[in-house]
């Protein structure tokens, strides 16, 4: 035996050794929070033992996972919920860090996606099935030159032993995309396709199947774990990045929708394949069903009214009707349009059966047509603490990590939203069904208290449903004013951003403006970082999604402290049981939801050590209402004031530096 290979035999890495080594090599620094979320990482998938882990903005929390993962004795999965974070890991972290230390271990890695994330050659070379099910060789109208610059761009990627990922493929449309894609219910299979052997998708499996470290994503982990669909090959354990999104990551993997050109286009892609009489009575079926969606009203449905029970119900007999008069499948005689067809009415049976059943775990309702979106009915799980308790956490070690996981000054709220119960942590109970756990939070290198501001401007009224009144503009108008731009506006309707975005137009000409929509995000937050003087006003996806350090921004603008809609249905419906199970439901849920936006709101003020600025939040409740405590104790530990003018003099100040 070499003696490298004896002494990795013989003498298991040391972590902190390993990492260090890796810092260097990578030309960073030592940090003491990144050393200790290391080994309390290796502890955890040691001893078997789930581990939460708050580590603030510049920890470097994914070197600290990705060592001790690549140094474990098995296979470890990453899931993250962004597509930014799993470029940054896959793009640069991970063949950097393998560069660094991997002669030292196991530094085989793979990305996994779904199977609609990847270029079909199948769908490329044969053509698309139509509304009868015969292939179309061509693409036509509009989006033709763009569907054959995609065709061409996954033939290159053939003959280069590319990925075939929809991430590296020319910029394009999700209708575009879905010229050159499949779903998983469409694919032909391995064993049927002609082109399995160069297919994208199951090359990626197989690498997978060959690595020690798997990257994938939130949902794709739920659809594998907790939906028992099985994507990815067997880990031991899993690191989960961007935490605090799970719950809301699994939920949309778990939730199913119907509208009637659902069950329409079902019906009429099957009759080249079945007896007409079963077509046509899944067609009937669509028809009866749109009588009863005209006949509810929109929301959550508590109750099935007798007609949409039996339009579900008629559905879902209709369409297993319609599957078992498709032709079974020969041997080696694949048939794209008979498979994409069969997989739309076995799409129609599952969901319609889903919602049929009307069981107490979900949640359904509808969403009423408006412009040209048509009606649709959703059924979503109630909560997902049980499954993802059930199905991942009792088989595998789960390691949970992100900046924002301490709510109200504990973990017990995100825990307990993810399975762990805290009367579990460090298994201070000893039955068979307890999950030991352990919350660590690593702090940050940032001193919040000396480089941010958090003003509360408990003078204005509280918020109303009919948006922003004047005084809240003339409130942004000043601290923008102040600032001279710099401000990354953060609201929590689109009507309030473009609001906001127009009366400061009006008022500070001087500035440039920007509101999500004006065009696409990218470009939107290049504008607003090559220019100082602009703001940018959006919504939700700018609460997480945006990175913007130095002086492009420092003020953050959050109108309202974001509670979810009170019509919202599937929150209101986890608020209500929670209050029937003896809890707070508005603490649980709406507050809950409200500090984790919060929290990862504020966090897009200060992303370097030499960052500075203010974080103002236009709602008095914070200042006034007896949950504010709650919600600023999630907050970093900015210094804080209720004093307008004082906050103007210092955003001036930084504007004048």
């Amino acid at each position: 035996m070499p003696e490298t290979a004896e002494k990795r035999v013989t003498e298991a890495p040391d972590v902190a050794g390993v990492l260090a080594a890796a810092v260097t090599a990578l030309g960073g620094q030592e940090r003491a929070g990144q050393i200790q979320m290391a080994e309390a990482v290796t502890d955890a998938l040691a001893k078997e033992k789930h581990l939460l882990v708050q580590a603030g903005t510049g920890t470097g929390k994914s070197l600290a996972y990705l060592v001790p993962s690549l140094l474990h004795h098995d296979r470890v999965v990453v899931a993250t919920a962004t597509l930014a974070l799993q470029h940054q890991l896959v793009e640069r972290d991970i063949p950097r860090l393998v560069e660094a230390i991997g002669d030292q271990v196991d530094a085989s890695y793979a990305v996994l996606k779904g199977r609609s994330n990847y270029a079909c050659l199948h769908r490329i070379r044969e053509g698309v099935p139509d509304d009868q099910g015969a292939l179309v060789e061509a693409p036509v109208g509009s989006m033709a030159e763009k569907v054959l610059e995609l065709r061409a761009w996954a033939e290159k990627e053939t003959e280069k032993g590319g990925s075939g990922e929809r991430d590296n493929a020319p910029r394009h449309t999700d209708r575009e995309w879905r010229q050159v894609s499949v779903s998983h219910r469409e694919c032909l299979g391995a064993s049927r396709c002609p082109f399995a052997t160069e297919c994208f998708a199951e090359l990626a499996r197989e690498k997978a199947q060959r690595s020690h470290l798997i990257i994938t994503n939130h949902s794709l982990l739920a659809i594998d774990a907790i939906e028992g669909v099985p994507m990815i090959p067997d880990y031991d354990a899993v690191v989960i990045d961007e935490a605090h999104e799970l719950t809301a990551r699994v939920t949309q993997a778990a939730t199913d929708e119907l509208a009637v050109n659902d069950v329409e286009r079902a019906a009429r892609r099957s009759q080249r394949w079945v007896e007409d009489d079963a077509a046509d009575a899944l067609d009937e079926a669509a028809g009866t069903l749109a009588e009863a969606i005209e006949a509810t009203s929109g929301g959550r449905i508590e109750q099935l009214s007798d007609q949409l029970a039996e339009a579900l119900a008629l559905v879902r007999d209709a369409a297993r009707k319609c599957l078992s008069g498709y032709p079974k499948d020969a041997s080696g005689d694949a048939d794209a349009g008979r498979t994409q067809a069969k997989g739309m009415v076995q799409e129609v049976f599952v969901h319609a059966e889903r919602m049929a059943a009307n069981l107490d775990s979900d949640v359904l309702w509808l969403n009423e047509a408006r412009d040209r979106i048509p009606a649709r009915l959703h059924v979503a799980p109630l909560q997902v603490w049980g499954p993802m308790r059930d199905k991942l956490l009792t088989d595998k070690t789960v390691v949970f990590t992100s900046a924002t996981l301490m709510l109200g000054g504990d973990f017990d709220a995100v825990a307990g939203s993810l399975g762990l119960k805290p009367s579990e942590r460090d298994g201070s109970s000893r039955s068979a069904e307890v999950l030991p756990w352990r919350g660590l939070d690593v702090g940050s290198p940032f001193d919040y208290g000396q480089q941010a501001i958090l003003y509360v401007a408990r003078h204005l009224p509280p918020p109303g449903r009919d948006g922003l009144v004047k005084a809240q503009l003339d409130e942004i108008c000043e601290l923008v004013d102040a600032a001279g731009g710099r401000t990354l506006g953060l609201f929590s309707s689109r009507r309030a951003a473009e609001a906001a975005a127009e009366t400061v137009r009006e008022r500070l000409p001087h500035l440039t403006t920007l509101a999500q929509g004006d065009a696409q995000l990218p470009e939107l937050a290049k504008q607003f970082v090559e220019d100082p003087h602009t703001c940018l006003f959006g919504t939700l996806s700018l609460w997480q999604g945006l990175d913007v350090p130095g002086e492009t921004c420092q003020l953050v603008l959050i109108d309202r402290i974001p509670f979810p809609r009170p019509d919202d249905p599937l929150m209101s419906a986890r608020q209500r049981a929670a209050d029937r199970a003896g809890g707070n439901g508005f603490m649980q849920v709406a507050a809950t939801h409200a500090a984790l936006l919060l929290a990862q709101g504020a966090g897009r003020l200060i992303r370097t050590t030499s960052d500075r600025g203010v974080v103002a939040i236009l709602d008095p409740r914070l200042a006034t209402a007896r949950y504010g405590g709650f919600l600023k104790s999630s907050l970093p530990p900015m210094w804080t004031t209720t004093d307008g003018a004082l906050v103007r003099k210092a955003l001036a100040r930084l504007a004048e530096g």
